[in-house]
């Protein structure tokens, strides 16, 4: 006997089913067929830049169906949403809405950076001329002098570091050994480590054969080659091109880059108060620089881009090695896009592993929030070395060093505001070269990490913002 199924049986098991039915469009599963589908759309936030970029759209879709809202800039979009399209000048919360069916394609929320107090820095410490980007070690009593490059990498090889660097050396410094030197490292997050520093004999008249660094200039730019390697260009561009089998004895490298800065530079120190291209000890650096192009690594080629720094240095020829016994470069980005450089020249042998010269006038740190549109100087610089690779007995290249900066007493306008700078940086892969032989020079060039936090005050009260990311230092010592 079959059961019979009653009317409100019937009625129940309807209900059931509608219930199920509601539940299951209401989590997704069913969709309406007369409701709007959702278009796939994806978006990244760029919050140092303040933009909403599309990296993904899935069909035509417009614009006009799309509510964006929110204190942004949205005249750079058309009629249809492309990769690529970017919405600016975002603050706030913005929230992004498809009419059509209301449905929520993304909200973010852009913090507004904090303003760090800068220096009031007069127009002769903040240009440069054709003149000043040559050559000057062909001048009297000029010596020595490099012309440097760094970047940090976030796209092709993100996370990697650049050093470049023609060095022009005294004589003495290697004790007549090679003074024309190239210094090209390439270091990455994993321990991954390429290039090398390249030393040449430099013939003593340069009659019979030319050396290996050249460098040459005029009113439209400098060129200064080292073999097959070389940069060329005038403020605001450079290319640098970078070749040959002495690169790296183990691995093919190549690159071809280049250098855009938005910025004038500063003149990091000159023993010139008005012409400071004059100085006989000199140097200037551009910040923020941005940096394209390519990597080539034993036949793979890697489209680069990132940010760095080029800085200019010239000495005189009668500073001797018994008169520095070791520097320290550091260019760092942190992860809001803060630039901080220091360098800082050492007096006295370092023949402890922890020791740092009492006096120490040649010493600089500054920092810039907006790559190079402005800075902030910090006189008063304590740097502690907290541990080092003991390479000799009486030569030790640092891999932890602390760096405290804050306004010195004749920084009258900026004291107010009462800056504390607090920073870790640790040698995280570096490639070391010593010259033994009668020199017993040190060099310790590449990756470094930083963490720290930066303090001040003012008429709104009492700002702190945590420092983190990436930079590139040289170390030297004898």
């Amino acid at each position: 006997m079959k059961p019979k199924l009653r009317k409100l049986d019937a009625i129940i098991i309807v209900a059931l089913i509608i219930m199920a039915m509601y539940v299951f469009h209401k989590s997704g599963y069913i969709q309406n067929p007369i409701e709007e589908k959702t278009p796939d759309i994806k978006f990244s936030q760029d919050e140092e830049n303040f933009k909403i970029i599309v990296t993904h759209v899935s069909g035509d879709v417009k614009w006009a169906d799309i509510n964006i809202s929110g204190d942004c800039d949205k005249s750079g979009l058309t009629t249809y949403v492309l990769k690529g399209d970017e919405i600016t000048n975002c603050h706030g919360t913005i929230t992004i809405i498809y009419k059509r069916n209301s449905a929520e394609l993304g909200t973010f929320i852009f913090k507004e950076k904090e303003k760090l107090p800068e220096s009031i820095i007069g127009g002769n410490e903040r240009s440069v001329s054709a003149e000043d980007e040559g050559p000057h070690y062909n001048k009297i009593l000029i010596g020595r002098e490099w012309w440097y490059y760094t970047a940090i990498l976030n796209e092709g090889l993100p996370g990697w570091t650049i050093s470049i660097s023609f060095n022009h050396m005294a004589r003495n410094d290697l004790f007549f050994e090679k003074p024309d030197i190239l210094v090209v490292t390439l270091n990455g997050p994993n321990g991954e480590k390429y290039g090398s520093i390249i030393d040449r004999k430099r013939p003593i008249l340069g009659i019979l054969k030319d050396p290996a660094l050249q460098a040459t200039s005029s009113s439209k730019g400098f060129k200064v080659s080292f073999e097959d390697s070389y940069v060329e260009g005038r403020a605001p561009n450079w290319h640098i091109h970078i070749e040959g089998e002495y690169i790296d004895p183990k691995h093919d490298i190549e690159m071809d880059l280049q250098y855009f800065a938005p910025s004038n530079p500063l003149w990091i120190f000159s023993n010139r108060l008005i012409d400071k291209s004059e100085g006989k000890i000199a140097s200037y650096a551009f910040m923020g620089c941005e940096v394209s192009g390519t990597v080539k690594i034993d036949g793979l080629t890697y489209k680069i881009n990132g940010i760095g720094h080029h800085e200019h240095t010239w000495a005189s020829g009668l500073i001797t090695k018994s008169l520095i016994r070791g520097w320290d470069w550091c260019h760092m980005r942190a992860d809001n896009g803060w630039e901080i450089y220091y360098n800082n020249y050492y007096l006295l042998p370092q023949t402890k592993s922890t020791k740092t010269s009492v006096v120490n006038p040649l010493s600089s740190l500054v920092i810039t929030t907006n790559q190079g549109e402005t800075f902030t100087k910090l006189e008063a610089a304590e740097i502690n070395i907290l541990d080092s690779d003991k390479i000799l007995p009486f030569l030790n290249l640092p891999k932890e060093i602390k760096v405290k900066g804050k306004t010195s007493s004749i920084q009258l306008l900026l004291k107010t505001y009462n800056i504390n700078l607090d920073i870790d940086i640790k040698a995280d892969n570096v490639y070391q070269r010593v010259w033994k032989r009668l020199s017993n020079v040190g060099m310790s060039i590449g990756r470094v990490t930083l963490t720290g936090k930066i303090s001040w005050s003012d008429n709104d009260g009492k700002h702190m913002v945590d420092l983190n990311g990436l930079g590139t230092i040289w170390n030297m010592r004898h």
